[in-house]
């Protein structure tokens, strides 16, 4: 196979690849013995009977389909790798009549990835953030420490906000009791706004031992079309109220949950990992705020198949979200009121701009000339195999060719995004932009 370019007219290429008669003769001879057993004739067992008598049988060109195609399949990313066409979609492919014992010529034309220009990535303005850990965070944190570790205990009082009470409840529309509106023994954290509204509000006050008739009207877009609107009775008995008992900050709690001996110990460390992660925090916060310029300087056409690319990967990226909390994508529409196309539109924008971006980073990583060194892959490696509790060469050998790949790649991108923050302009705040932020927050 040869392959010859064309020309590119804005982001389609177009090339040939020519195939000669031996090329086509060899692949008819592989189509033959792949396709045989498919062909019955009279005399032979299926799948014995000789090339040319079946295609007597079932005409010259029976094995000429699949030959071509599989002449076009192998010899397309031969072709592309050859020309160093960065390719985005599927390919259209025109050829002529095929007459046996001729060389023929395949006419391929494909979107490319388009060149562009990125201007203006270094000496971006953005606010400084200060990653600053003040003695009221560290209280906090500790708080939700004790929070964390909290048990719930049984009292003998009314239930009160906050309190979960543990129950069993049926629901009824009219006199007929409704599919889903039953459970035993169910956990309810009151005011955790989970169930119908105005259902918790009226379980405040009960006590272990009662009964309770709660009357809700669910919403008019309730998920059930048999529901939506309805008045509801659910008869409710309450086996216990309980309420979150929190530790006592002092040594024996910094010893029962943490390696440390004292509160002091676990105090320090605790405030280390939170200026580490407010640091952190406040350093991806201004790397985006820098990518944000950058994207607002650089204008440019966005390919098409690109943003449905990536709508499809990001519909298909929420499907697994909602089923792995129990839903699908289909009856999350349902409960939207939303049809596919529509809830394709809402998410356009996100998915332009996330092309948008990874396009001007890419660029970035090829004017800077950015690499993946063997070094930052082992530290790469290394990271997932403390994560997983594997050895480095087994996190290889999972990840394999293709997705250590992905991994080199996203390395380039991370470094590129580095180049932009580190020759960003950093400024001082405004006493406005404080008071801002503190609105915001």
């Amino acid at each position: 196979m040869k392959a010859t370019f064309i020309s590119k007219e804005g982001n389609e290429a177009k090339f040939k690849m020519e195939f000669t008669a031996e090329d086509l003769e060899n692949a008819v001879i592989k189509a033959y013995q792949a396709t045989k057993d498919r062909y019955s004739v009279d005399g032979f067992r299926k799948g014995k009977a000789p090339r040319s008598i079946i295609e007597k049988h079932y005409g010259e060109n029976v094995f000429m389909e699949d030959a071509v195609n599989d002449l076009i399949n192998n010899g397309y990313p031969e072709a592309v790798g050859e020309l160093d066409l960065n390719v985005i979609d599927r390919p259209s492919v025109d050829f002529d009549e095929l007459k046996k014992g001729e060389d023929f010529t395949v006419t391929v034309k494909v979107q490319v990835y388009p060149e562009i220009e990125i201007k203006d990535y270094k000496g971006v303005e953005i606010k400084k953030i200060d990653g600053e850990t003040s003695e009221e965070d560290i209280d906090q944190e500790m708080e939700n420490l004790r929070k964390r570790n909290a048990r719930l205990i049984s009292v003998e009082r009314e239930a009160a906000d906050g309190d979960t009470v543990v129950i069993d409840y049926a629901g009824f529309v009219g006199d007929d009791q409704f599919e889903g509106g039953t459970s035993e023994n169910y956990p309810l954290v009151l005011g955790s706004n989970t169930f119908i509204p105005g259902f918790e509000e009226q379980l405040v006050g009960v006590k272990a031992g009662d009964s309770k008739d709660v009357t809700v009207t669910f919403p008019e877009d309730y998920n059930s079309e048999d529901l939506a609107g309805k008045e509801a009775v659910f008869h409710c008995t309450v086996h216990e109220v309980k309420t979150e008992e929190l530790p006592e900050l002092d040594d024996e709690f910094a010893k029962d949950i943490s390696e440390f001996d004292t509160l002091e110990e676990l105090r320090n460390d605790t405030a280390e990992k939170l200026k580490k992660s407010k640091e952190s925090q406040a350093v991806n916060m201004m790397k985006d705020a820098a990518l944000e310029e950058v994207y607002k300087k650089n204008d440019f056409d966005v390919p098409e198949v690109m943003v449905e690319d990536e709508l499809d990967q990001m519909i298909r990226e929420f499907d697994q979200q909602l089923r792995m909390q129990g839903m699908d994508i289909q009856k999350y529409f349902q409960y939207l009121g939303k049809t596919p196309e529509e809830f394709r539109k809402d998410i356009r924008d996100d998915a332009f701009k996330r092309v948008k971006m990874r396009m001007i980073i890419t660029a970035i990583a090829e004017i800077e000339k950015i690499e993946a060194t063997n070094e930052d892959v082992d530290k790469e490696v290394d990271l997932m195999a403390i994560q997983y509790s594997l050895e480095a060469d087994k996190i290889r050998e999972m990840l394999g060719e293709d997705n250590m790949a992905y991994m080199e790649q996203d390395i380039k991108m991370r470094k590129a995004v580095d180049v932009v923050y580190d020759n960003a302009n950093q400024v001082e705040k405004k006493a406005e932009d404080e008071e801002e932020d503190k609105k915001e927050d």
